[in-house]
């Protein structure tokens, strides 16, 4: 196992952090309206949203992720195992993003054929960018504090891109569809490809690979396999990651029902008209007079700052505390703000604002730290088994990423769909949908109990994990050895 400087440049960081920035502009635009866009603009009943969400979701898991991992363990080139993938997956996987969120006129059969196929075909792109992207994490450098530190400057991009979907994407795909949503985010779309495209090359350009397998390294994939189900913190992690995509999927794809559908939009336009007013004093004028639109991209605003907070912090108190330690009574405290979404009143705006920042403070301590914890998992089995399979480690944040992903969006429309909700496609031609007054209460339990269910069991799940610490100061102490002596 070779390897160079552990030391990484701030430059280097934040090429590599725009990977992330462009992932997420596809997978935060899945996790809020994906849902929301097959039932409300492109007009799929919520039974046929919730069979294409978990069955397309869950190939791509269990097939698609773990292939993508074997593969890219064994790609050799003069650029590395895992950048190439980046490097050729940056045009298809923007256009294709593209194609997943357009509304071609079809019949109702035809719509069902294109929603799957082309999530379908963005689920494998995503895989194939995304995962090489995730592993390149773990041979930028072999310093755990560097990984720390790259974790951090990568999910800060991140948060900006939550940022602009949670909190700009619905009004102006209003306001650059004059009204027509379908329209509106076909234009959105177009332009964050184009971005979201630049940004991968630049991470491609701007990176370097520097722990490298010796070529005396050898493998198959019945090894791999074989370490894997033989690694406790990886099927630790596996499960966990899979507990946390679910809530943060259900909970994120939830919240445009809850304030479409339980928040008081009186009490709602009172709170933000100062917001909204001072933002047209400065010449924006997308959020408009729709207080629902506004509102939601405020109420994640929020949570969506106070999570760059946390993530400011996590970095610190994962060097002196551990990755677990933080990450389990982080994620304990977060989960509480959750609960108390269903406690609150329609009119209690400043409440539920509230619970959002301090939720989102709390929550964004674990974002780098999970993804930092899966490249410590690819050491502890590199210290064990003295073989390195960086790709098909980070395969379980993937598979459990997909799988929880698919898992909460599908129980979003499957839940508002046992509560009564009528999607675009059961609604009378010209007239004004008004939904049963249970969907109400449905909106407000996906964003309160149903989903602190999982995150509580990814607390249990953590009192499991041997990576503590002090495990991590041997595991690193033990791996500089062995390079050592092989340079």
């Amino acid at each position: 196992m070779k390897t160079i400087s552990s030391k990484i440049s701030a430059f280097e960081k934040i090429g590599y952090s725009l990977g992330d920035l462009a992932a997420n502009l596809v997978f935060q635009t899945i996790i809020t309206y994906l849902a929301y866009f097959y039932t409300d603009i492109y007009g799929l009943k919520s039974t046929d949203a919730s069979i294409v969400m978990l069955t397309v979701g869950l190939t791509a898991a269990f097939i698609f992720n773990p292939i993508i991992g074997l593969l890219a363990d064994r790609t050799n080139s003069k650029w590395g195992k895992f950048r190439p993938w980046i490097l050729y997956t940056s045009i298809p996987l923007g256009v294709v993003a593209l194609l997943a969120f357009s509304t071609p006129n079809f019949a109702y059969k035809g719509k069902l054929i294109y929603a799957a196929a082309t999530y379908s075909l963005l689920l494998m792109l995503y895989a194939s960018s995304n995962l090489p992207y995730s592993a390149l994490s773990g041979v930028i450098t072999g310093d755990m504090g560097e990984r720390n530190s790259i974790s951090s400057y990568r999910f800060v991009a991140v948060m900006f891109a939550q940022f602009f979907v949670q909190v700009f994407m619905l009004p102006i795909i209003i306001y650059a569809g004059h009204g027509d949503k379908a329209a509106g985010i076909e234009t959105v779309m177009t332009w964050m490809a184009l971005v979201g495209t630049i940004m991968l090359l630049i991470t491609f350009f701007t990176t370097k690979e520097r722990i490298v397998p010796s070529p005396e390294q050898k493998s198959s994939i019945k090894d791999d396999l074989s370490d894997l189900m033989k690694n406790r913190p990886w099927l630790i992690m596996l499960s966990l990651t899979v507990l946390v995509f679910i809530t943060l999927a259900m909970k994120g794809g939830s919240y445009v029902y809850y304030f479409n559908n339980f928040v008081d939009k009186a009490a709602l336009a009172n709170f933000i008209g100062p917001v909204i007013a001072a933002f047209s004093d400065l010449g924006i004028n997308f959020f408009g007079s729709d207080p629902v639109a506004a509102g939601f991209g405020l109420f994640n605003a929020g949570g969506i700052l106070f999570m760059i907070v946390g993530i400011y912090f996590s970095k610190k108190l994962a060097d002196k505390y551990g990755k677990r330690d933080v990450f389990q009574y982080s994620l304990l405290v977060s989960t509480i703000f959750i609960l108390l979404f269903f406690f609150f009143k329609a009119d209690q705006v400043i409440l539920i604002f509230g619970s959002q920042i301090l939720h989102g403070f709390f929550y964004g301590l674990t974002i780098p730290i999970l993804w930092a914890m899966i490249a410590d998992v690819a050491d502890y089995s590199e210290m064990n088994t003295k073989r390195r399979a960086t790709a098909i480690i980070f395969s379980a944040m993937m598979v459990g990423l997909k799988a929880g992903l698919s898992i909460g969006g599908a129980l979003v429309s499957s839940i508002l769909g046992l509560y009564g909700y009528i999607a675009k496609d059961g609604a009378v031609a010209g007239q004004e949908i008004i939904q049963p007054e249970a969907v109400a209460i449905g909106a407000r339990l996906l964003v309160s109990i149903y989903p602190s269910i999982p995150f509580l069991l990814g607390v249990g799940l953590l009192y499991f994990y041997v990576i503590d610490k002090k495990m991590e100061v041997r595991i690193e102490k033990e791996l500089k050895k062995r390079r050592g002596d092989d340079l």
